[in-house]
């Protein structure tokens, strides 16, 4: 264990990344990161995060902002209910902890979109406090490291591991080079996560009702309230499965139906 942590932190003095939510450090800085990288690559995190923070500077004013405001600045990051969870966040933040993020586990898990993996991040990136998660490029380096032989590896199996190599002194730093370790190791063309019980392939996004939920999101952010056959007409989408596509937006509480047709929530 004492080679694997020198191995990871010499790649990191010597290849470890730069990020915009690594430097200047607040925990919303950090939160707001930790939603944009749920299920979005690092390099179109990148190009939004830094506007959206510039927009929207702190809890404060994401809570009062209104919903249409942070979804035009969200767009291209796609996966937008993750947009409700963080304004619900802000808010549970402002009225349950007078504007500060709460830094024990138990209170971060109780706040909007915030699971175990992102609770342990938020410990971890936020506090520099040692939590003990798992998340895509921190999986995978574990399992390349001591799964090698084995054709089926539980997270369950690996979390004792994560827990023993944690360097308690200085988590935030750890983690930053395992997770840089993985995104190298992601590159190689060989994919150690395929061996993980909890693998899964992620489903093409051409055609995909998400496709069509963002084309949808950007006509009605771009044009106000329209109806199925006028956002049918802007999008060339079938009209019927664009129905329902937007009824379920609607469930989301991402848009609202009105007599004129649908508008952004």
């Amino acid at each position: 264990m004492a080679s694997f942590r020198r191995g990871v932190m010499e790649f990191y003095r010597r290849h470890g990344r730069a990020f915009p939510w690594r430097e200047d450090i607040t925990p919303y800085r950090v939160v707001v990161s930790e939603v944009m990288l749920q299920q979005t690559g690092v390099e179109r995190v990148r190009e939004k995060y830094e506007p959206f923070v510039r927009l929207l500077p702190d809890f404060a004013s994401l809570a009062s902002a209104p919903l249409r405001d942070i979804m035009e600045a969200w767009q291209g990051l796609g996966y937008n209910r993750r947009v409700l969870s963080l304004k619900k966040l802000a808010l549970a933040v402002m009225g349950r902890h007078s504007g500060e993020l709460p830094r024990d586990r138990v209170s971060l898990l109780e706040l909007p979109g915030v699971g175990e993996a992102t609770a342990g991040a938020i410990t971890a990136f936020a506090f520099n406090m040692p939590a003990v998660f798992i998340e895509t490029n921190i999986r995978r380096v574990f399992i390349h490291r001591f799964f090698a032989d084995q054709a089926e590896v539980s997270d369950r199996q690996i979390i004792p591991l994560v827990e023993a190599a944690l360097d308690r002194s200085n988590p935030r730093d750890w983690y930053y080079a395992l997770m840089d370790y993985g995104s190298v190791l992601g590159r190689t063309g060989y994919n150690a996560n395929k061996k993980s019980a909890h693998y899964s392939k992620q489903t093409p996004f051409a055609g995909s009702d998400r496709e069509l939920r963002g084309e949808a999101l950007r006509v009605l952010l771009a044009c106000g309230p329209m109806s199925v056959d006028d956002i049918a007409a802007a999008t060339g989408r079938d009209p019927g499965r664009l129905a329902s596509v937007l009824d379920a937006m609607v469930g989301d509480g991402l848009i609202s139906r009105e007599e004129k047709g649908y508008r952004v929530a």
